[in-house]
């Protein structure tokens, strides 16, 4: 069982990556890979939107911020996986 969930906790992290990079371009995935990201839209649009109530944008320049939810996400999942 254990195996199992630390399966499915690195599907989420490999999934989160490739969210944050395809996100830009939603708009031109193929109708295939557009129902994966829809189906970790669903998962992740909800947590994401609780966790900017909590953890605003850090700026690491002048006009320039980084959106600390996605690293935030990605810091629960791997601490979660360590306990397996």
């Amino acid at each position: 069982m254990t195996k199992i969930i630390a399966i499915l906790i690195n599907v989420l992290i490999v999934g989160l990556f490739l969210y944050s990079k395809l996100l830009p371009y939603k708009d031109k995935l193929t109708p295939q890979y557009r129902k994966i990201f829809d189906f970790f839209n669903r998962i992740f649009s909800p947590i994401f939107k609780l966790l900017k109530n909590v953890f605003k944008p850090f700026q690491v320049g002048v006009g320039l911020s980084v959106d600390m939810t996605q690293i935030v996400l990605l810091i629960i999942l791997l601490i979660i996986l360590n306990l397996f």
